[in-house]
């Protein structure tokens, strides 16, 4: 089965890492800095990348909260970015486990899966291989 799968150790706890990936402002230090995080159930997951887009083709609009357990897992649909209209409409979802080290570190674990065929498919798996580590690096960064 594909997947996107990376890992980081990020120099906080799993609490601020927590707050980082399930607020609005957490995502707003190291993601973006528009965005729509509803932590329930089917809450908003959206990322406004290019908001000089029309709505709809500005981030993740659409995405939801899928499933978490506070401070170790989180669960949200996602997307394909604009420049790859056959499969934008489709979902993938992204997997996020925390998992506590001690002494203030946090290995962040990602998993994206949901990915179907042909070439469309291919260039946002590729694409989102670049781009979650760049996430990831972001993430970390925004805690040192």
């Amino acid at each position: 089965m594909r997947r996107v799968h990376l890992e980081k150790v990020v120099p906080a706890g799993v609490e601020k890492v927590w707050w980082a990936w399930t607020t609005s402002e957490g995502i707003a230090s190291f993601f973006c800095a528009q965005n729509w995080i509803e932590l329930k159930l089917g809450g908003a997951f959206e990322v406004y990348f290019l908001t000089d887009n029309p709505r709809g083709s500005q981030g993740s609009e659409g995405c939801r909260v899928l499933t978490f357990v506070p401070e170790r897992m989180l669960v949200f649909s996602w997307n394909a970015p604009p420049h790859l209209p056959g499969v934008r409409g489709k979902r993938t979802w992204v997997t996020l486990f925390f998992h506590p080290m001690g002494d203030g570190f946090t290995r962040v674990e990602l998993i994206q899966l949901g990915w179907g065929d042909g070439l469309e498919w291919d260039q946002a798996f590729d694409y989102f291989i670049s781009a979650w580590d760049r996430v990831l690096e972001n993430l970390e960064a925004s805690f040192k």
